[in-house]
């Protein structure tokens, strides 16, 4: 384990910057996620740590030591790929063993190393099996095994949950998470999945177009977007858009909606699901109220997604609870209302893109 730092890294392709200026410093034993949509360059930012992508700019560092220029073999980090990259023709034993044979570790050492890190997956039992003969989820943590079998500085994972279904999902990210932990392994994993990289991250870091867009905790992003994209991005809003006077925003489609913060000019504001209460009687006690029509109604299971039409031009969804009550229906007449504290500004004071 060791801390990784990151210094203006950069790649171009002609003219074409897949990853720019990324600096960070991930501290020892840190959990860092990645976040953001296909071609945002955290894969490129990925590779270019563990050493299967020479940057064009920019430094990688681990536990001090320069590291840009080395192959993967010398950088001592563990990559997990999206697809595994499983070989099929050796058993799970053969292929753990493979990074510490190209390391030239001895034989009775891969054999204690290999069974140790089975162990740490529970998979030990299959060490003889070919990978063919494996579920996806046991396919996934052969190769989680593989990348620590070795005890990397770095684990680094590259979307290593998308090839599972939504139930494994579930449990191979907390399997991952508690390893980690347990180790104390410094790792960074990419991801475009929202809930993943809240349920998993120690820090996560927002990309898009090459660049970071904000760095922070899960609560900094989702209470304190930076900018457009993050809000919408992290989480799910929606957004009413205006001219604000004071802390009034006033709309298009006619509404007057009072915000938390007094700014003059154009702005969007973002409002969260669950910050929305919704009824067949007017909303009392809120420093918003409107009258709307339902267009949709998602059951969710645990909750249900009600999207509101208040204006030609202002919509909004309203989170509640399955209480097993009646549900309203589309075209039925409701009430929102939200307090002025729930509309979301990011540090830049407004939406702007």
């Amino acid at each position: 384990m060791a801390r990784l730092e990151l210094n203006k890294l950069t790649k171009r392709y002609g003219e074409f910057y897949a990853a720019r200026d990324v600096s960070l410093d991930v501290e020892q034993g840190e959990f860092l996620v990645l976040l953001g949509p296909s071609g945002c360059g955290k894969t490129t930012t990925l590779r270019m740590i563990a050493g299967f992508v020479e940057p064009t700019a920019g430094s990688v560092k681990i536990g001090g030591r320069d590291v840009t220029m080395l192959p993967p073999w010398k950088r001592n980090t563990g990559l997990v790929f999206q697809n595994y990259a499983l070989f099929p023709h050796l058993t799970v034993g053969q292929n753990v063993a493979f990074g510490l044979e190209m390391r030239k570790v001895g034989k009775a050492e891969i054999d204690e190393k290999v069974v140790e890190a089975l162990k740490l997956v529970r998979l030990d039992h299959l060490i003889d099996r070919l990978p063919r003969q494996l579920s996806g989820g046991q396919q996934q943590r052969v190769a989680l095994a593989r990348a620590l079998a070795f005890r990397p500085d770095v684990l680094l994972l590259d979307e290593p949950l998308s090839n599972l279904d939504a139930k494994l999902r579930n449990e191979v990210r907390v399997e991952i998470r508690s390893l980690q932990q347990r180790l104390g392994i410094t790792a960074v994993m990419v991801t475009h999945d929202q809930e993943e990289a809240l349920t998993m991250a120690d820090r996560l870091v927002v990309m898009r177009d090459g660049g970071i867009r904000q760095i922070g905790s899960q609560q900094d992003l989702y209470e304190r977007p930076a900018d457009h994209f993050v809000a919408d991005f992290v989480g799910r809003s929606s957004f009413l858009s205006g001219t604000m006077t004071g802390e009034d925003l006033k709309t298009p489609g006619g509404l007057t909606i009072r915000c938390a913060k007094s700014i003059s000019g154009p702005a969007v504001v973002a409002l969260r699901p669950e910050r929305v209460f919704v009824g067949s009687e007017p909303i009392g006690g809120t420093d918003n109220a409107f009258q709307g029509e339902v267009e949709f109604v998602s059951y969710l299971g645990g909750m249900i997604d009600i999207h509101v039409r208040l204006s030609p031009d202002d919509h909004v969804i309203a989170q509640v609870p399955n209480h097993d009550t009646a549900l309203p229906e589309v075209g039925d007449t409701v009430h929102v209302g939200w307090a002025a504290t729930s509309a979301v500004f990011p540090a830049d004071a407004d939406l702007r893109e």
